[in-house]
């Protein structure tokens, strides 16, 4: 099924895993499907980060056993930094062959040991290429706090307008910690003509170093009272980890009921804790 369709249905909630590491093996990846699943999402994305072929196989083989083994829409994700066309068709030929309908369309971040595509400099460039190279549905991320390479809030707005009228049929937003922050990007949005659904990224706190990296490489801001919570419990590992489901669960509460398009949960790959905030806010789906 391809996600465009989903959010004309209804309000959405999703999740996102990552593939097991390098040296992991692949299986390792089911313990955490197998507690995902009971949560019922509307569908689940896969990241994939720069690094080639291994990553993608990765990637590819998690998407494909979420829709046909475990009977849920999956989102693939698609990274071209340092990819010419001739690999990208290759990969696109890959999922179409898998069953994989939906593709979350990247850049990817900058690394010093990939050498820059010149046939991908954006994911513009990306989005335009997989909209007239196959038949799938395309979802674009956006930053709520403008992301940390633009050089303007505007001007960020004016690129992710490229990436919805390049193709891109809903955009999922970076990790938040302060709803407003959200809500005033929706308006920018809204005021520019992009009329696309928009997914709400959360992400729980998880531990304060995690959070802070998190939060510098995305340019999240930390409100005050989520500054407060990690300093009084962050040597405190359990009450840390109950109060960022609390504040997580709060986060959600308001952008339901203030009728956002839908949320999408960051896992980490931790089932246990997307658990206990989904079965806080089950009845709201």
């Amino acid at each position: 099924m391809k996600l465009a369709e989903l959010f004309k249905q209804k309000q959405v909630f999703s999740l996102e895993v990552f593939p097991p590491k390098r040296e992991a093996p692949i299986d390792s990846i089911y313990k955490t499907l197998d507690g995902l699943k009971a949560l019922n999402p509307d569908f689940i994305s896969v990241t994939y980060g720069a690094g080639g072929s291994e990553n993608f196989e990765k990637t590819f083989h998690v998407a494909k056993s979420i829709k046909h083994d475990y009977n849920i829409e999956s989102l693939a994700h698609l990274s071209c930094i340092g990819l010419n066309k001739d690999e990208v068709k290759t990969l696109l030929d890959e999922f179409k062959q898998g069953g994989i309908e939906n593709i979350l369309a990247l850049r990817g971040d900058l690394n010093p040991s990939v050498k820059l595509s010149k046939d991908f400099r954006y994911a513009c460039d990306l989005i335009n290429f997989i909209r007239e190279t196959g038949d799938f549905d395309i979802a674009g991320a956006c930053y709520p706090e403008t992301h940390p390479e633009a050089q303007s809030p505007e001007a960020d707005i004016d690129f992710l307008k490229e990436k919805v009228e390049a193709g891109c049929t809903h955009l999922i937003s970076q990790l938040f910690f302060d709803n407003e922050d959200f809500y005033r990007f929706l308006d920018r949005c809204e005021k520019k003509g992009i009329n696309v659904p928009i997914e709400a990224g959360i992400m729980p706190v998880v531990n304060k170093a995690q959070i802070e990296r998190m939060a510098s490489l995305c340019g999240a801001r930390l409100p005050k009272k989520f500054i407060k919570i990690m300093d009084k419990y962050e040597n405190k590992p359990q009450q840390l980890h109950d109060a960022g489901i609390a504040y997580a669960v709060d986060q959600i509460v308001d952008l339901l009921t203030q009728g956002v398009d839908g949320v999408h949960l960051y896992t980490m790959n931790k089932p246990d804790t997307a658990f206990k905030i989904y079965r806080s806010i089950a009845t709201l789906l």
